[in-house]
């Protein structure tokens, strides 16, 4: 079983590749090997990432079929759901890691600001329940000087969001904590650049 240091080290050469153009994806290739994963599966990290299209955590880390268990949602938000989910994958299979990836140019974030910028209109009710999550780490900065430039705000925002719902994963949930504080799990942040495909980790 990897380390949560083993499984990050893991993680960071595989973007490298990807960036690189010399990604591996030989556990997609067997009809075999898809077959023997049938009955189980044995991830050695968890993704709480972006739906983008654009930001498939498979490739993205060059990992194959059964190695990331993956959460996708608009905004990398962490909702009772998604806590669950990371709840499920870190006691059912051990994962000593998980990431929470955001994304440069992330819609959810765009969709807060503009939400933010123009109260009278409102996204929908189901949208309105995502930038409700996302709101918190855009407002304060929008308390800043950054409020008159659109795209360091996005930027910053963005890294904001990534920070909240890392913090909301270490601090609310009396299971992951318990994890957290016997050392079996640890949780990091990170952004994926659309521009360059690699992933930058924050240290906080």
């Amino acid at each position: 079983m990897l380390t949560a240091e083993e499984a990050l080290d893991r993680l960071k050469k595989g973007n490298q590749r990807f960036v690189h153009g010399e990604t591996n994806h030989t556990k997609l290739l067997t009809h075999q090997q898809r077959a023997e994963m049938a009955e189980h599966q044995d991830p050695f990290a968890i993704v709480l990432g972006c739906s983008d299209s654009r930001v498939p955590a498979e490739m993205v880390f060059d990992q194959g079929l059964g190695d990331l268990f993956v959460i996708r949602v608009a905004g990398n938000i962490v909702a009772p759901s998604q806590v669950g989910s990371v709840e499920f994958a870190a006691g059912s299979f051990e994962c000593p890691l998980v990431i929470v990836l955001g994304h440069t140019h992330c819609g959810a974030i765009h969709s807060t600001i503009e939400a933010l910028r123009n109260p009278e209109q409102k996204p929908s009710a189901n949208l309105m329940s995502i930038v409700n999550r996302v709101r918190p780490s855009v407002e304060i900065l929008m308390q800043t000087e950054l409020k008159d430039d659109l795209e360091k705000l996005s930027v910053h925002a963005v890294r904001s969001n990534v920070f909240a719902s890392v913090n909301q994963l270490r601090h609310g949930s009396a299971v992951l904590e318990n994890l957290i504080a016997q050392g079996k799990l640890k949780v990091v942040g990170a952004e994926y650049s659309l521009e360059t495909g690699e992933v930058t980790f924050f240290d906080f």
